[in-house]
């Protein structure tokens, strides 16, 4: 029987589950990317990959934990790449065209979870709060910032102005408050990721903005 790391039999139950449909809902995100893109079959599944895994593999390479948890269980790997060619696959029956909203969704439940459990696995490896709120916001983020640039396109958690990073960081610190009131690690998780998917969607119905760069002479300021 395969023997699991110490860092990865110290999470609990829940946060296996985030993990793996936080995982699952970056995958689709990056799929649906790349498909907008009109990448080919292996240009799907590597911008799939990098937008699921980029921000966890991050995170752990920062907290020197190892191996990193798609390195240890290829089984998600092979889930990536099912779900990359199934869904093509599916689109092209379908003659689905995907849009920029159609990513949004998966997107947003990716960065509420992610946000949620990169902060809770700092803060169990004994980081500082901030710190463990920077490696929720990290692992939130940088896989979709891999997936824009390997699309060709400024990132769109720096570019489109709808609040992205700062919700991340929000969750990151639902997390540390409600732990600190003696919530368990559940009801810390499910909050955390609640609260930023919310005010994710929330953002995007609203046109929520976060102030831009503007220079004095700027026409369109």
């Amino acid at each position: 029987m395969e023997r699991l790391p110490d860092w990865w039999g110290a999470l609990s139950t829940a946060q296996l589950v985030i993990e793996i449909v936080a995982t699952l809902a970056f995958a689709l995100s990056g799929l649906v990317e790349a498909a907008r893109k009109r990448l080919d079959v292996v240009g799907v599944c590597v911008v799939a990959g990098l937008t699921a895994f980029g921000g966890g593999t991050l995170r752990d390479v920062l907290l020197d934990r190892r191996p990193f948890f798609w390195v240890q269980h290829a089984g998600w790997v092979w889930a990536l790449l099912a779900l990359a060619l199934g869904a093509m696959l599916f689109m092209r029956a379908r003659h689905l065209q995907p849009t920029e909203r159609a990513m949004l969704w998966p997107d947003a439940l990716g960065l509420g979870l992610f946000a949620a459990s990169g902060t809770q696995i700092a803060l169990q490896a004994q980081m500082p709060a901030l710190i463990a709120v920077v490696m929720g916001v990290m692992t939130a983020t940088f896989g979709g910032v891999l997936r824009d640039v390997v699309c060709n396109q400024i990132p769109s958690a720096f570019s489109d102005h709808r609040p992205y990073a700062v919700l991340a960081f929000t969750g990151g610190w639902v997390v540390v408050g409600v732990q600190a009131l003696g919530g368990g690690d559940e009801l810390a998780l499910a909050a955390a990721a609640l609260v930023v998917f919310g005010l994710r969607l929330l953002a995007l119905q609203l046109d929520w903005r976060v102030p831009a760069w503007r220079f004095e002479d700027d026409p369109t300021s």
